[in-house]
């Protein structure tokens, strides 16, 4: 028994080592999108990409390999928690056991590269300042799927590595259900005409006001500033090293004031899962998060079912007519709540309304299907995105930075990363309807400015789990059943009618 102790102890060690490497690697990237100076930029890279190489050997090692080989042969002897480790460390070993060094280097060098020219081409406002860069990552990510192995479309490889088992095959009717009812759904409400005047969220909301507004919500969710911190970004994220330091990042415009109040809840709700996971399993399965889409539900339902609810507001709104006494005026409850859930169509993704919102995502997806599998070139990414945002919300983009290049995620490599998000919205609506029923209380105790109860529930039947269950199976033990889209559009329809006065 002191040798398979001694084993497993080894194991962690291992393992935590790799982890130590890549949350290193990860504050790199950080201190690129938050404090680093520009000049540094090459170095950073380099520095990127030696790091990313040395876990990607740590990773891929015979050591490593004999290890879990051996501690999975006798399995049955292990905890339970143990077994399950080592059950998901050698699935994750095989898979990256599959990407040679020599392309993890190109890749973590393209990456880098890319997240310097798309900065460029946003601040400049040309897409052809970065679609080089983008065009040698779209090679290596179609080089990758090769490598990885898929069934039947090449983008499942890179699906699988965001949400398990998804498959184009399963999200092309999903999407298609999607797009025939919030569009539908989207003219019913726009043919009422707007439920009230929002032209007060565009006047000017000074930058340190909005700062720490956001700061308070943060602090209300429950967000241990002790374990973390917010800066701002030119893209807002979520950034983890441990449990005990996660950190958010917020984007602020001083016309938008919605735009930083959705993106600190939004990040917030990223974070509060980071900070929930088990700090006795860093660097082990059981210390992550079980996929991307489960991560979004998280962000999403503190973003949406919560932040954009009137409970919410009827705690806060007080403290945001405090901070900005002009702007917001003597506007009462119901009227802000109708101001801020309006359903229009519009150019961000990040700032679209919750219906519009997922026609953005499937833009993405769309885009990304054909790029992976050629029927979509790099050169021609700006004309096919303007093309499909005519098509599907019937706007003209202006420029490429409110079009092709508002988003960070294709530069950092984030490819099969986008589907997850409506993922997170559809698990979001099932999982707070069952914390509504679970806590009967929850919506008035939100109301009087009191989420704890809604966060305990979601560290008890989410967070804690870390990896320990698939997204299905962790679904099923939180609400009985496995996702159903339909949570979220009974939702949506009983919210947007009662706002837009429809019986």
């Amino acid at each position: 028994m002191s040798s398979l102790k001694n084993k497993y102890e080894q194991y962690q060690k291992e393992m935590q080592q790799i982890g130590d490497y890549n949350h290193a690697i990860a504050l790199l990237h950080w201190d690129a999108e938050v404090n680093a100076p520009s000049k540094g930029a090459q170095f950073r890279t380099q520095q990127i990409t030696t790091l990313s190489a040395a876990a990607h050997n740590l990773s891929t090692s015979d050591t490593l390999g004999q290890i879990l080989e051996d501690l999975y042969a006798v399995r049955q002897q292990l905890t339970a928690e143990e077994r399950r480790n080592i059950e998901l460390s050698l699935e994750d070993y095989r898979k990256a056991t599959k990407l040679p060094t020599t392309f993890v280097r190109n890749f973590a060098t393209a990456r880098a590269e890319a997240y310097q020219a798309w900065i460029a081409g946003r601040r400049a406002n040309d897409f052809q300042l970065f679609a080089p860069a983008l065009a040698k990552l779209i090679d290596l990510q179609r080089e990758k799927t090769k490598l990885i192995g898929f069934s039947d479309h090449p983008y499942n490889a890179l699906l699988d590595e965001y949400e398990q088992s998804a498959t184009v095959a399963q999200l092309d009717p999903l999407f298609k259900q999607i797009r025939e009812e919030l569009v539908d759904f989207a003219k019913e409400l726009r043919e009422k005409g707007q439920p009230t005047d929002n032209a007060f969220l565009s006047a000017n909301y000074p930058h340190k006001a909005q700062w720490d507004f956001g700061v308070e919500l943060l602090k209300n969710m429950g967000y241990d500033f002790g374990a973390g911190r917010q800066d701002v970004s030119e893209h807002p994220f979520t950034v983890t090293f441990s449990p005990l330091d996660v950190r958010v990042t917020t984007r602020i415009s001083e016309d938008n004031p919605m735009s930083m109040i959705g993106t600190c809840i939004h990040e917030g709700g990223h974070a509060l899962y980071e900070q929930g996971l088990p700090a006795e399993q860093y660097g082990l399965p059981l210390g992550a998060a079980v996929s991307l889409g489960i991560h979004e539900s998280q962000s999403r339902l503190w973003e949406n079912n919560v932040g954009l609810s009137r409970g919410y507001w009827s705690q806060h709104l007080p403290a945001f007519k405090a901070a900005f006494p002009e702007q917001v005026g003597d506007r009462d409850l119901d009227t802000f709540y109708k101001a801020i859930n309006q359903v229009a169509p519009n150019f961000i993704r990040v700032e679209a309304d919750e219906l519009h919102y997922h026609l953005h995502v499937l833009i993405r997806y769309e885009i990304e299907k054909g790029l992976i599998e050629g029927s979509i070139e790099v050169a021609d990414l700006d004309k096919v995105w303007n093309a499909k945002y005519k098509e599907f919300l019937g706007v003209d983009v202006p420029d490429a930075a409110r079009g092709v290049l508002q988003d960070v995620h294709w530069c950092e490599g984030l490819m099969g990363y986008f589907p997850t998000y409506s993922l997170g919205s559809f698990y979001a609506a099932q999982f707070y309807r069952q914390a509504c029923i679970d806590i009967p209380t929850l919506e008035a105790e939100i109301a009087a400015g009191d989420s704890s109860q809604l966060l305990n529930w979601l560290r008890q039947h989410i967070h804690v789990h870390g990896r320990a269950l698939s997204p299905t199976e962790l679904c099923v033990k939180a609400t009985g059943e496995p996702l159903n889209v339909g949570y979220f559009l009974d939702y949506a329809r009983k919210k947007y009618r009662q706002i837009y006065g429809i019986s």
